[in-house]
């Protein structure tokens, strides 16, 4: 699809086209401000996913999660929830620029009052702030201190949400800090979400690991598969 020939896909004047993945997919960003990171990108390739799933992603951005699963997994369908206006705007042009408009939805709105049926989805996907509110230094950038920080919701809001909107044995899939592993695997089993998978990434051989990719299942049995550590940014350490 070319740009060119619609014009309300063309990007604002703070706006540009970036490609990735050696040009399979063509993002409208901002120059400054919000931008997604790899680890989105990652947390959409570690994510189990069967033929004809209903996924939700809450906080989506500029679309990106959606994008790169509905390019590489045999997806049914795609809510998308996003609380910033600029950003699910962003995100329902980046969808129509990447083909997949009539495969995923575009819902403004706040995760904590999702528009879904209870118990009616496969799969509730996650790249959440990783910082609780009070924490560190708040961002003066709206957009980046929202991404960054539990500004407008919590870890609680996020689990509170998968557990309602997830059919039994569906699975809810986070990329978080490991040194908040604990609190999340504690909270997660406060509403019965059973942590099934997990991957700690490494930013080198060398270094302490910083994130982890986590799979849990609504109402699963214990038991946790460790599978082998992703070193730097994995497949995506340059990404093109």
């Amino acid at each position: 699809m070319r740009s060119s020939n619609y014009p309300e896909l063309e990007p604002m004047p703070d706006e540009r086209v970036d490609t990735f993945l050696d040009g399979r997919i063509k993002l409208i960003q901002f120059r400054k401000g919000y931008r997604f990171s790899v680890d989105a990108v990652l947390l959409a390739q570690f994510v189990s996913i069967k033929r004809h799933d209903v996924v939700v992603d809450l906080g989506t951005g500029c679309g990106i999660i959606p994008i790169v699963l509905l390019l590489t997994e045999p997806v049914g369908h795609v809510f998308a929830l996003e609380i910033q206006p600029e950003l699910a705007e962003q995100a329902a042009k980046n969808v129509r620029l990447n083909g997949f408009e009539h495969k995923v939805d575009i819902i403004l709105g706040d995760l904590k009052h999702p528009p879904l049926d209870p118990s009616s989805v496969d799969v509730v996907i996650c790249n959440p702030p990783y910082r609780p509110k009070n924490s560190g230094r708040i961002n003066p950038d709206q957009q980046k201190a929202i991404a960054r920080h539990e500004v407008l919701s919590s870890l609680n809001d996020i689990l509170d949400t998968a557990a309602k909107t997830l059919r039994a044995k569906g699975r809810f899939v986070i990329i978080y800090p490991t040194a908040r592993l604990a609190d999340l695997f504690i909270k997660m089993r406060g509403f019965n979400l059973e942590p099934k998978r997990l991957r700690i990434v490494y930013p080198s051989m060398r270094s302490d690991a910083k994130l982890a990719l986590i799979e849990a299942s609504l109402g699963g049995q214990a038991g946790l598969k460790i599978l082998p550590p992703l070193l730097d940014q994995g497949d995506f350490s340059i990404m093109k």
